[in-house]
């Protein structure tokens, strides 16, 4: 048969037969007027050369297996010359990715490192309650997210800035429900390790504040975030009780608490760096708002908390905070009502 014959049955080029021949893995018949005659030995071969490419092993190494064929055996790695070259590539893929894992942690440090750099989601070192982590007493966070509009020389992963122009979150009734309901009994696990049961708070109030997820300097957010109403915000949100925690437990809050369907692990890297001095409880199930039929939305394929805020006092919600805007003052406009509110 002829070359196009052969690469049409064996499913390649012209070029690539060419180019085993000139290797010498294919030897066709050369007829009387010189042209080449392809038998379905060939046909065979140069499968057999496309099969063992796929498997990532070189054209070039692909000898053993097409000797193993010319001495009669019935598959091309019948032979233990073929079983050295599997090893052989197994052990080259073997370098390759370890090479390639050594790189990708390099490129990973390298990525968190610059991420972290410009990252103004920290308070300084200055002490503060007994028992808190350190707040700022210069510009806070939530100080420069009410600038954010101005501010042109935050990085582009300073989630702690609100950009511009972002949507006002309307209230579309789903926390009408909630003052009155009890909490429900669940065990969720907080930062700091330990299981927090809703119906048992403790005394005084507590402020458990809902959000969707909060951003990472090193993780991009999910794609339209911006332009959902109510999402962006979480970093900005947990900065401002961060700034007034003093504040309000001064007010009456015995208890702060954030609350995501993020996990632990997540949570606790944005208590740390950020320098919450109060805990953030995990609810991946969204159990408690199967419970209290808390709203959601769903983005990038995940369903998630809508922003809202409820005052819990005697295990009873007692006020709430829905819809949330803006959310870089929401420690404030909690710390407002309950002065304006006292127990």
């Amino acid at each position: 048969m002829r070359i196009g014959e052969l690469a049409r049955r064996a499913g390649t080029t012209l070029k690539a037969v060419r180019y085993y021949e000139a290797l010498g893995l294919v030897t066709p018949d050369r007829l009387a007027n010189g042209y080449r005659d392809y038998g379905e030995h060939d046909v065979r071969v140069v499968r057999e050369i496309r099969a063992l490419s796929g498997l990532g092993i070189p054209v070039e190494r692909t000898r053993p297996f097409l000797d193993c064929l010319a001495a009669g055996g019935a598959h091309a790695d019948d032979c233990p010359a073929s079983l050295a070259g599997y090893r052989e590539a197994i052990d080259d893929l073997s370098a390759r990715i370890e090479a390639l894992t050594e790189r990708r942690a390099v490129l990973a440090a390298h990525l968190r490192r610059a991420a972290y750099r410009n990252s103004v989601a920290r308070a300084s070192d200055v002490p503060g309650r007994e028992g808190e982590h350190p707040v700022s007493t210069t510009t806070t966070i939530a100080d420069r997210g009410r600038s954010a509009p101005q501010d042109r020389t935050a990085p582009p992963h300073d989630h702690a800035v609100l950009p511009a122009g972002l949507p006002v979150p309307e209230d579309d009734g789903g926390a009408d429900h909630l003052p009155g309901l009890p909490l429900p009994g669940l065990g969720l696990t907080a930062t700091t390790g330990a299981p927090v049961r809703l119906d048992a708070l403790g005394p005084g109030r507590t402020v458990l504040y809902v959000y969707p997820l909060t951003g990472r300097p090193d993780t991009d957010l999910p794609e339209g975030w911006d332009g959902i109403p109510g999402a962006r915000g979480c970093t900005a949100e947990a900065c401002d009780f961060r700034d007034h925690h003093a504040e309000l437990r001064d007010a009456g809050a015995a208890r702060v608490f954030g609350l995501s369907s993020q996990d632990t692990a997540y949570q606790r890297e944005v208590v740390e760096r950020l320098r919450l001095p109060f805990a953030m409880l995990s609810d991946p199930d969204r159990a408690l708002g199967a419970a209290l039929r808390l709203p959601e939305f769903d983005a990038a394929g995940t369903t998630l908390y809508k922003r809202l805020t409820m005052i819990v006092r005697d295990g009873l919600v007692e006020h709430v905070f829905y819809p949330v805007f803006p959310p870089n003052e929401h420690g404030r406009q909690v710390l407002t009502w309950l002065r304006e509110n006292p127990a």
